[in-house]
């Protein structure tokens, strides 16, 4: 009982302390919701109004809070906000992908459109095992309360996540190379047609002894990009050599080897992502093999690494940072109940650049 009586003292001495304090604004200068308010000549509520956006506010009394807010330079509270809306205004980014260089891409565009928003992004990485992913997102989702979920393959494909996330009423917008059943937008990027433009590009000039190394076999990406190259290719009458890839460096290392040491090698190799392609690229140059006089090599992503590589590298160009950001733009409307984004529709091409060239007379 002593001891709770000195904390009721000492506590009882605090808030006298705080009482008598100078209020926040004459300490620091921030304007409130309250100046807002007096300066507008409206209630404290239709200044909140304004700033969730209501539509229940006229025209006139809005131009005149918005008029006010600039001219006192106020800034709402985040914290304030998000109690007031019953919003946590963070938005998941789940994923499973290894290479750096396209995550942070994709995080710029995610970024870039929710920041000035006001939501903030939580990167969280997830298992590609079906119980084990799902387990894990639902399980993400409670303990951080975002208020929806950008997912990027090939976790968006793990089968019965979109089924337990829909369960769960979890606003999600979801990148693919296929479409997903479940899921209520998904950005689509048609790799399948691609691929077909890779083969298209070595096909015109003059290849027909192709190779490919190809991506994890159980991902839609990789099973898209090989059908579409293997499609051309096959229709134009050109002969493909395959080997086995993971999308890290090893495997384009290891593809490389396979397909190099043939007895008749392919004059023309497409790796299914640009850093396996990087790995192509290291073998070629230990085998003398000269690129592109004796070797053209394509990669996929259009990444950074492919103007950091010597040769650059002639590679299909997937605008990360526009499909996250568009997969952004459409959970954000679906979060606040607003009117659905313009279609937004993936342009893949492929970008010619020093790796490949006219097939070598052998």
């Amino acid at each position: 009982m002593k001891i709770a009586g000195t904390l009721d003292r000492a506590s009882a001495g605090h808030t006298s302390l705080a009482m008598h304090e100078t209020p926040a604004r004459a300490r620091d200068g921030d304007p409130t919701i309250e100046d807002v308010a007096a300066a507008a000549g409206v209630s404290i509520r239709t200044v909140s109004r304004v700033l969730n956006k209501s539509p229940k506010v006229n025209a006139e009394t809005r131009a005149r809070i918005e008029a006010a807010i600039a001219a006192l330079n106020f800034r709402p509270s985040a914290r304030a906000r998000a109690l007031a809306m019953r919003r946590s205004f963070l938005i998941g980014l789940i994923h499973n992908d290894r290479n750096a260089l396209v995550l942070d891409s994709i995080q710029r565009g995610v970024v870039a459109l929710t920041a000035p928003r006001g939501y903030e992004v939580i990167v969280h990485p997830t298992p590609l095992e079906a119980e084990a992913a799902i387990r894990d997102v639902l399980g993400f989702v409670e303990r951080s309360r975002v208020d929806g979920l950008v997912i990027l393959p090939p976790v968006s494909g793990v089968p019965g996540l979109a089924e337990a996330l829909a369960e769960a009423q979890v606003p999600v917008a979801a990148l693919s190379s296929v479409s997903i059943a479940g899921f209520a937008d998904v950005i689509v990027s048609e790799e399948r047609a691609a691929g077909a433009q890779v083969a298209r590009h070595l096909l015109d000039l003059g290849h027909r002894r192709l190779g490919i190394v190809n991506g994890p076999a159980d991902t839609a990406s990789a099973m898209e990009r090989r059908a579409g190259f293997i499609e051309e290719a096959t229709r134009a009458g050109a002969s493909v050599a395959e080997a086995p890839g993971d999308y890290d460096f090893a495997s384009g290392v290891a593809g490389a080897e396979q397909l190099l040491a043939l007895a008749e090698r392919p004059t023309g190799i497409f790796a299914a992502n640009d850093i396996m392609a990087a790995g192509v690229l290291k073998v070629a140059a230990a085998r003398g093999i000269a690129v592109p006089g004796g070797l053209s090599v394509v990669g996929f992503d259009g990444s950074l690494l492919t103007r950091m590589l010597s040769p650059a590298l002639t590679s299909v160009l997937r605008p990360f940072g526009d499909m996250a950001a568009a997969a952004a733009e459409r959970l954000i409307a679906r979060i606040e109940g607003g009117e659905a984004p313009e279609p937004y529709d993936v342009e893949l091409r492929v970008v010619p650049a020093e790796s490949t060239g006219p097939a070598p007379s052998v």
